[in-house]
């Protein structure tokens, strides 16, 4: 049985994409943020999948020492049920702020939930990854075009607009995918950004403002259902071959913005090794 890590499983596109993974057999160990909505979100899958075996963790992924403590009981969970192998790791958790705002680090926090909290937890998962040759697939967007990373200041303490961090983060999210296939992929480890699309969900109502939430509420009404782009990251993940390409959308790869160079892999990959305190390549088991 083959197994998928999945963040921000306790609703909207992650909830979509367990039902899609849960349908195909694999085991399911989902995240969410608090541990009513991860055990609500389990009860509701295993009453549609009563035969699969789910299990959710739940934490505040924004906050690095959350990312670490869940990273620990996702690799106790995996040695001891899974063989110590992780197929699939899908990076989906993310977040929308009206304001600026900081975790513990001091950390901008779409930046932090969005990006960080992807680039540490896939650090601490990758020699499960290594064992299966596994896929690691990130939630972007469209949005990631037309923007730079404002590496001078890339929490946007001056001049903050919540808009503008959303989509600095989304560019973030495939470079980090960029940055791990240019580091793994030669090594059988794939890495992939997944555009849903506009999609109803919640995600701009959760911790915003009146106004970013009066806004979302508008616009969410013209998307798509979660389950619509849950299937590309299924198809990306259950392929017998490493699909080719990066950036996909309704399982079709698509063109991404011209930001996303090697250069600026690196670059965004030394600057999240120093915000999170690791460095790649000495990666080291969970536990």
């Amino acid at each position: 049985m083959k197994t998928v890590v999945i963040t921000g499983a306790s609703s909207g596109i992650g909830f979509a994409v367990a039902g899609k993974f849960a349908g195909k057999g694999y085991r399911i160990i989902g995240v969410g943020h608090c541990h009513i909505n991860a055990e609500k979100a389990r009860n509701q899958l295993m009453d549609a999948y009563p035969n699969a075996e789910i299990v959710y963790f739940s934490g505040e992924l924004m906050q690095q020492r959350e990312v670490l403590r869940v990273a620990d009981e996702i690799g106790r969970y995996l040695e001891e049920r899974c063989g110590g192998a992780l197929e699939v790791l899908i990076n989906n958790v993310g977040g929308v702020r009206s304001l600026y705002t900081t975790t513990e680090e001091g950390y901008e926090q779409q930046f932090a939930l969005n990006h960080l909290a992807a680039f540490l937890l896939t650090y601490r998962l990758l020699p499960y990854l290594q064992k299966a040759q596994g896929r690691i697939l990130m939630t972007g967007s469209n949005s990631h075009k037309g923007i730079k990373i404002h590496w001078e200041d890339p929490m946007l303490r001056k001049g903050y607009n919540p808009l503008t961090a959303y989509k600095q983060s989304k560019l973030c999210s495939i470079l980090f995918a960029r940055g791990l296939n240019d580091r793994y992929a030669e090594k059988s480890l794939r890495a992939y950004a997944v555009d849903p699309g506009l999609v109803n969900t919640d995600i701009g109502n959760k911790q915003t403002g009146s106004l970013v939430n009066f806004i979302w509420t508008l616009r969410k009404r013209h998307g798509v259902l979660p389950e619509i782009p849950a299937q590309t990251y299924l198809f990306l993940s259950d392929q017998p071959q490493a699909p080719e390409g990066l950036y996909y959308y309704l399982c079709r790869k698509r063109p991404f913005s011209k930001q996303v160079t090697k250069e600026n892999a690196d670059r965004l990959f030394e600057l999240s090794e120093q915000l999170c305190g690791i460095t790649y390549g000495r990666s080291e088991a969970a536990g």
